[in-house]
């Protein structure tokens, strides 16, 4: 080969060299602003989320200088005059910054009740002079409430204080640390049973649907064409309603004078109206209504692509109808159905509105305790530990799917 040939050949793989990096970039700048979209709409929200539940250092701000002295406290007695008389400097700013409320409230989620015992301490150290609050400021703060003559109360201040702690995980599984630094379950058991009545109530949900889904998707996809297009027009009808109008039209439904009480009274069924509004059932019957379509789309998809001529072969060589099904038919029909699954599943787990208007009490699910404590006690930093370990619990729910019902694991039998 002559040097003029392998010249040649050098540049045109120099020429291919740039071609190759020229399309990558031109690929990599059409993907950039989905991944800008992922960035700020999945990855950063839920960063912060996880930042939050153990982040939280409004107690730090307000009285730096009584944490520096608490610091040394053993925890066992009353802490030292100093530290009551910096403690009273701290609440007397705090109460003429109109910030007494911010730290009541933090030491409240640490002990409760001491939410109106800082409020009024606060008010009433606000009248006194600051050369007598700094030399008698111990005494006036244990005048002004007997509780602050208790180590609890100073240990729930250490506690609230800390920038970063993993307490809000511990509550929001019922548990708390003890005086000695141990952990305990606590006397009342909120969160567990909330966490667990989420995940029951949406595999009734998950089940409701599949029984209700399957039989129309398996109908739709050996249905003539029009046909099938004909009654996915009422599997998309709930789409192109408002949630909330279906939601209150489940409340019209199911209230004490509503149309099933009425029609059930006036066909003698029975007596008197049953309570079905604002329980557990009403919020099961309604978001299995509007979370149908998730299951059967999928399922549709996948029973369309099915060549039928399967189950007749396989009854054909002496099958019963119903074992064909189970043989042949189900297993090939699992992918759509895993997936309507999981995307009900899923979606059930964090529903708001619909628990919110039709559950009522009974029929709420761990997302309103996450919205009360966002919208209404302020507790940002629980509702992110709550929120957390909910994501979690789903990761870890899909995970245990993919590895013993996921796809991969389906076998035709």
């Amino acid at each position: 080969m002559t040097s003029l040939d392998t010249g040649l050949s050098r540049a045109d793989a120099q020429n291919a060299a740039r071609e190759v990096r020229k399309r990558k970039v031109q690929a990599f700048l059409f993907v950039v602003p989905l991944l800008v979209f992922v960035v700020l709409a999945f990855v950063a929200p839920i960063a912060t989320m996880l930042y939050r539940s153990v982040h939280n250092p409004t107690v730090a701000n307000l009285v730096p200088e009584t944490l520096a002295a608490l610091s040394d406290w053993s925890g066992e007695t009353l802490p030292d005059d100093a530290v009551l008389t910096q403690f009273a400097v701290d609440l007397k700013r705090m109460a003429n910054d109109r910030t007494s409320g911010q730290i009541a409230d933090e030491i409240n989620r640490a002990l409760p009740g001491m939410s109106s015992v800082v409020k009024a301490t606060a008010r009433s150290l606000r009248r006194v002079d600051d050369a007598d609050l700094a030399t008698n400021g111990a005494a006036l703060l244990l005048a002004a409430n007997d509780r602050w003559a208790e180590p609890d109360t100073w240990r729930a201040l250490k506690a609230a204080g800390r920038v970063y702690t993993a307490d809000y995980y511990l509550t929001s599984v019922d548990l708390e640390h003890t005086a000695g630094g141990g952990i305990v379950q606590r006397d009342t058991q909120i969160y567990k049973k909330l966490y667990v009545k989420t995940l029951r109530m949406a595999l009734i949900i998950t089940l409701l649907t599949i029984l209700l889904g399957y039989p129309l998707a398996f109908y739709m996809a050996h249905a003539s064409d029009g046909l099938a297009n004909f009654l996915m027009v009422f599997v998309l009808l709930p789409f192109w309603t408002s949630l909330l109008v279906r939601t209150t039209a489940w409340i019209a439904l199911l209230q004490t004078n509503g149309v099933v009480n009425s029609t059930l009274m006036a066909t003698g069924i029975t007596d008197a109206p049953i309570e079905m509004l604002y329980t557990e059932f009403s919020t099961i019957i309604a978001m299995t209504h509007i979370l149908l379509p998730f299951m059967v789309l999928p399922l549709y998809a996948v029973m369309r692509g099915i060549d039928s001529s399967f189950m007749r072969a396989a009854i054909s060589m002496g099958s019963r109808p119903l074992g064909a099904w189970y043989k042949i038919y189900l297993p090939m029909s699992l992918p759509g159905l895993s997936a309507g699954a999981l995307l009900v599943f899923i979606i059930s787990v964090g529903y708001y509105i619909t628990p919110a208007l039709v559950g009522g009490t009974d029929g709420q699910m761990i997302s309103n305790i996450i919205a009360f404590h966002m919208r209404e006690s302020n507790n940002w930093e629980l509702a992110a530990a709550l929120g957390s370990l909910l994501l979690l619990l789903i990761l870890l729910l899909y995970w245990l799917f993919d590895r013993f019902v996921g796809t991969d694991n389906i076998k035709l039998g």
